[in-house]
């Protein structure tokens, strides 16, 4: 099929490179001019992996093709998605310009029936606004065009998107329209045959589906924020809780991992703009309000820590800082806590020294010549002479490092670690004091532990299996049990 997508951010991009990769011929379209001649010769502005070796092979294939010329890119579509940016407003609601603007632009310039496809995250209401923007062109052109308007939203994690995309939990598709569903459906024929993933709804329950799903993910995290910070208060371990809750089924892992808050460019921005569609309607969102005041406590968590350890002289202290971007496997620090940490120890007269494996440019991009920030080659370049090492983002890079050099290089063996990636009573035993999220103190830990541990089991702790023992099926299997128990 021949598709128009309009935006090449995280999701247009992604979305496109990947319809093109199935077989579609696909245009992207954008206004950046600069951004267009790169797309063009292969080379992508954003961190997502996997995604440079799809667009240039693509590319090489002529079945994907970017220009800032929107009628030479819709020329012939079928399908046209409308993929541009939602960024907050200032009242916290859903910034619907670019949307409306480019539902303008096809209104002006398609010549036969077509399906628009909304795949911006927008609020519950827009397709009627996008139908009615679409309709106002036709009508100043005296043109009578047959189109429908479908809400697709996109269900893609920033680090995983093309994994995701091309390997869809689930395709909603929000129509009244039989022809809309029969074009969608063959669109998206490659990615649903294991089994029918395509959910079809009205469009306003589409659009309703994709805000719910992220705000049901920024709860689950904000409430075990709010658990770690009871657990610390009260000396429990949240993640001894987190795996006793996680292992109802009716709950799961997913999510439910304590730490220095979200970011990123969908959970700060879709809770708002659902908090706002509730207000405008005289509704009171007040879960969705008390998410919001979680998270941005949470924020705070790491720097009201380190202010407490020096008694709240950060003057002259040099921090070195693991983790820019909001999550792993991304540069996008949009809304991400450690922009909250390090502008906050700034103010209190710390340097910070800090390493990112992928955000590093982006952290350039947004601070300049901070003279306060000293972006470092390597994780380990980041510790020399600072005074603490703090954790802000769980790249696998950070899950085990040389503990020897962190004591080394640190003026104290202190870290702070916002994503809870290592065990307080190890921490303790290599000589380093250690502060998670949630996590007590590992004295407290030690107090706590009734069952020997795994390396201070000795001979006559072990349970006593002989060759005869082994040889009897009964009895290897009573001790199989025993070791499962244990």
């Amino acid at each position: 099929m021949k598709v128009c997508v309009f935006g090449t951010g995280y999701v247009g991009l992604v979305q496109g490179a990947v319809l093109a990769d199935a077989g579609h011929m696909v245009t992207c379209i954008d206004i950046d001019q600069e951004k267009i001649k790169k797309l063009n010769l292969g080379e992508i502005s954003i961190f997502e992996p996997g995604l440079d070796s799809i667009v240039r092979s693509n590319l090489a294939e002529k079945r994907i093709a970017f220009t800032t010329d929107a009628t030479l890119g819709m020329e012939g579509a079928e399908v046209i998605f409308i993929a541009v940016g939602t960024p907050m407003d200032e009242d916290g609601s859903a910034d619907l310009s670019h949307v409306l603007h480019v539902a303008r632009t096809i209104g002006a310039f398609i010549h036969k029936p077509v399906v628009v496809v909304n795949k911006s995250t927008v609020p519950v209401g827009t397709a009627d606004k996008v139908h009615q923007t679409i309709s106002e062109q036709l009508k100043l052109r005296n043109m009578a065009l047959a189109f429908d308007i479908v809400s697709n939203p996109e269900f893609l994690k920033e680090g995983a998107a093309v994994a995701d995309c091309q390997r869809p939990d689930r395709i909603v598709i929000g129509t009244s329209s039989q022809r809309a569903e029969k074009i969608l459906r063959e669109l998206y024929e490659p990615f649903n045959r294991n089994h029918d993933k395509i959910i079809v709804m009205d469009v306003k329950s589409a659009e309703l589906t994709k805000y719910a799903a992220n705000c049901m993910l920024a709860t689950r995290i904000s409430f075990m924020n709010e658990m770690a910070n009871l657990a610390e208060a009260v000396g429990a371990d949240i993640e001894s809780v987190r795996q006793g809750i996680g292992s109802d089924q009716r709950i799961g892992y997913h999510f439910i991992y304590a730490g220095a808050g979200y970011g990123g460019s969908c959970f700060p921005k879709d809770v708002s703009a659902l908090v706002r569609t509730a207000e405008q309607i005289g509704y009171e969102p007040m879960i969705l309000n008390a998410v919001q005041a979680r998270n941005s406590a949470q924020k705070k968590i790491m720097f009201e820590k380190i202010c407490a350890h020096f008694d709240n002289a950060l003057a002259g202290k040099t921090v070195a800082l693991w983790g820019l971007a909001f999550k792993p496997n991304t540069d996008d620090m949009r809304e991400a806590p450690s922009r909250v940490l390090m502008e906050a120890l700034w103010e209190a007269g710390a340097k910070v020294q800090a390493y990112d494996p992928a955000a590093m440019e982006e952290t350039q991009r947004i601070y300049g010549q901070q003279p306060m920030l000293q972006l470092c080659g390597t994780k380990e370049a980041a510790l020399h002479h600072a005074d603490i090492l703090v954790i802000m983002t769980e790249w696998r890079q950070f899950k085990a490092p040389d503990f020897e050099v962190i004591k080394q290089s640190l003026k104290q063996a202190v870290v702070f670690d916002g994503r809870n990636l290592f065990d307080p009573v190890r921490m303790q035993e290599k000589g380093i004091q250690y502060f998670g999220i949630g996590r007590p103190q590992a004295k407290q830990l030690q107090g706590q532990i009734s069952a020997p541990s795994l390396h201070a089991t000795t001979a006559s702790e072990c349970l006593p299996v002989n060759p005869t023992q082994a040889a009897d099926k009964n009895s290897l299997q009573q001790v199989t049990q025993t070791l499962a128990n244990v």
